[in-house]
């Protein structure tokens, strides 16, 4: 059964009007009545009317593309190529949508706070970008988001994401797994053994896949982790800087720093020549994702090319329904291993 303002209104306990105020945010309402009638709107689920002009439709013209943050190039290449998609038959002006890009921050709340205001407003389609939040909770609150938008008619795409089980996302994932097992051989190769890794936030699922590949290629050539060789932190160039500094603290001896993506590995290149180190020649560096400046740096950075553009303007096109979806919902999408000048065969 379809929820009405009316029924809004009688679990908060107010007047339709009051009820259309807080939505419309057209006239100063009372803190605690707007907290009062938004959670009355989400425990009942309500989906608000888009513009005028969607009412006649199942969907507006609205697209969402959530990105973890905009400014980061991984963000910022993926969306721009989705955004590139999503014109084309079906909209009612002119044949366009309406891009939304949605920078989360990285809040488990936001990003549910972001889908439910998309929910609201009929969008066609939801790009969800980047990897997931490893909480059970949040997991089960994003699929049941997805099963409403999904119920609603809006498709939902999942770019760099794992699969949601129980739901009708389509998913386009990049084997991270495969990728830094795949670098992190090419270190043991040129006979590295003492490896440091600055991985990720711990709780993002590219954090833990990209991990379990390097250790599965660790443990494979025989090569025992020392519990120190590990350090988490942000996928940011400052945090590659700051983990570098430890990771040396910690044990001088590293010949290699694998880093969790080419952001944190110019950090890294950062701290190592402030410390008098050279590249590769003293510690050999690697990065992940191969974004555009990773050839450009002196010397140019080995890491994993993830097809980033031609991935995200696949899940455009899949969320606009101008390309099939992969069988079963699910594409998985391996990156290429780049040999630069900043591995090398370690010192002594």
């Amino acid at each position: 059964m379809t929820v009405t303002l009316a029924d809004v209104a009688a679990r908060a306990q107010v007047s339709p009007a009051t009820v259309s105020r807080v939505l419309n945010g057209n006239y100063p309402v009372a803190a605690s009545t707007r907290e009062r009638v938004l959670r009355a709107v989400d425990e009942l689920d309500y989906v608000l009317n888009g513009p005028a002009s969607s009412l006649a439709a199942a969907t507006s013209d609205l697209v969402g593309i959530l990105v973890n943050d905009i400014a980061d190039p991984f963000f910022g290449i993926m969306a721009s190529a989705i955004q590139s998609e999503i014109t084309g038959p079906g909209g009612r002006a002119g044949g366009e949508r309406l891009a939304v890009v949605c920078s989360t921050g990285g809040c488990p709340e936001r990003e549910l706070t972001y889908l439910t205001l998309l929910q609201r407003q009929r969008a066609a389609a939801v790009v969800l970008t980047g990897g997931a939040v490893k909480d059970a909770p949040h997991a089960a609150a994003v699929a049941a988001k997805m099963r409403k938008l999904g119920d609603a008619g809006t498709r939902v795409v999942l770019c760099g994401r794992p699969p949601v089980p129980g739901t009708e996302a389509i998913a386009l994932t990049f084997d991270n797994r495969e990728g830094a097992r795949a670098l992190t051989e090419h270190l043991i190769g040129l006979g590295h053994r003492h490896l440091g890794y600055i991985a990720g936030p711990a709780e993002r699922t590219t954090t833990q896949h990209r991990l379990e590949g390097h250790r599965a290629a660790l443990a494979a050539a025989g090569v025992e982790e020392e519990p120190n060789w590990t350090v988490h932190g942000r996928y940011d160039r400052r945090s590659g800087y700051e983990a570098t500094l430890e990771l040396l603290r910690r044990d001088p001896s590293l010949t290699a720093i694998v880093a969790a993506n080419d952001s944190v590995a110019l950090g890294a290149c950062a701290a190592l020549r402030d410390s008098g180190l050279r590249i590769p020649d003293d510690v050999s560096v690697a990065g992940f994702d191969d974004l555009p400046f990773s050839i450009d740096v002196v010397p140019s950075l080995t890491t994993v090319r993830l097809p980033l553009s031609e991935t995200s303007a696949r899940a455009g096109r899949v969320a606009m329904g101008r390309e099939e979806p992969p069988p079963g919902g699910i594409a998985s999408v391996r990156g290429e291993l780049m040999v630069r000048g900043s591995t090398g065969v370690p010192r002594g």
